[in-house]
């Protein structure tokens, strides 16, 4: 079930623009008609945190972005709509790169998003082997550090092991870890862990940064290839959609173009990835884009941070894509007019 604040996110925006005069009056009595997929318990949970004064900051900004949107040139331009869907915690079953809360009217894609940087949270082989390409491919279950950087990856295993899980019955070799070891081993491993293990984990970081950039550099060998990338980075999807983001005392609302109008609009000039982990796995990725109009070129630049997926040992590594530019500035991101 999503978290409360992230309900409210969703379903006050799709709120805002059914057209009543403010939030008492939205939240006042019975659910519109129009509203879809809310069952009566999350109403009335959205309810009683109004009344209660609960996330006050976030209702208002949903509200305000729900009413920007209902009288957006973009959007609704003040028609008020006949269906709002809410996608609700359910995941779809289909390789999906709209990040939608809020279908309205079967037509309009809306992502109800607090302002954040994370792009993709994938897993390793699907970003640097399969570039986010296509269906989600078969399951990996060996770990990203064990195929990029094994000898590093087991030189940290055995210098915990020395450290900090005394008593755990493990193996010898990290990759024959089981899931309850791993969460055994997670558990003993403290905040701030030995000084061998903190070298053999900058080691671990550099390898795998390098190796890392590697395996996606040679992803990326034609103009097609790399202009793909970026589209993918930045979550174009064949249909436009629309994020209207919250955040302390700011709000992000914008249009989100499909690559065909992506490639009206712009040329890309270079897309270029380079390992820059010290501290952790990292590997950072920027593009050069020509705007055909203004003739000029900006760059768009983001990281990807490769980690526990659960903490230390925890889990599988998972690779987070992080988006360093600010979104005003991104090509193919339009402000909501």
């Amino acid at each position: 079930m999503p978290a409360l604040r992230t309900e409210v996110t969703e379903i006050v925006t799709g709120l805002g623009t059914l057209g009543a005069a403010d939030l008492d009056q939205a939240l006042g009595s019975r659910q519109p008609a129009q509203l879809r997929n809310v069952d009566d318990a999350t109403w009335e949970r959205l309810r009683s945190a109004y009344r209660e004064g609960g996330h006050r900051g976030e209702f208002l900004a949903a509200w305000n972005n729900g009413r920007a949107f209902l009288r957006s040139t973009d959007g609704l331009r003040g028609r008020v709509p006949a269906i709002v869907e809410w996608k609700g915690g359910h995941r779809d079953p289909g390789d999906d790169v709209v990040p939608s809360d809020l279908r309205i009217d079967h037509v309009y894609l809306v992502s109800c998003k607090y302002l954040s940087r994370v792009l993709h949270n994938a897993a390793p082989w699907a970003l640097f082997d399969r570039s986010l390409a296509g269906a989600a491919g078969p399951r990996q279950d060996t770990s990203w550090f064990d195929a990029v950087a094994p000898v590093e990856h087991q030189r940290l295993y055995q210098a915990v092991r020395r450290s900090h899980a005394g008593g755990l019955e493990l193996p010898e070799q990290v990759k024959a870890l089981t899931s309850h070891q791993r969460r055994e081993l997670r558990a003993a491993i403290p905040r701030d862990w030995s000084a061998e293990c903190a070298d053999a984990y900058r080691s671990l970081a550099a390898t795998a940064s390098e190796r890392s950039a590697e395996r996606w550099r040679d992803q990326l060998t034609s103009p097609r290839e790399r202009v793909a990338m970026l589209w993918r980075l930045l979550r174009l999807g064949a249909a436009p959609y629309f994020v209207l983001g919250t955040g302390a005392g700011d709000s992000l609302r914008l249009r989100v173009a499909t690559p065909w109008d992506w490639r009206a609009a712009y040329d890309l000039r270079t897309f270029d990835v380079e390992p820059e982990g010290t501290g952790q796995p990292r590997v950072r990725w920027w593009a050069v884009v020509r705007d055909r109009e203004g003739a000029r070129e900006v760059e768009v630049a983001g990281h990807v941070e490769i980690r526990w997926s659960h903490g230390r040992f925890g889990g599988l590594p998972e690779a987070k894509v992080y988006l360093d530019t600010p979104h005003q500035r991104v090509p193919g991101y339009f402000p909501l007019v």
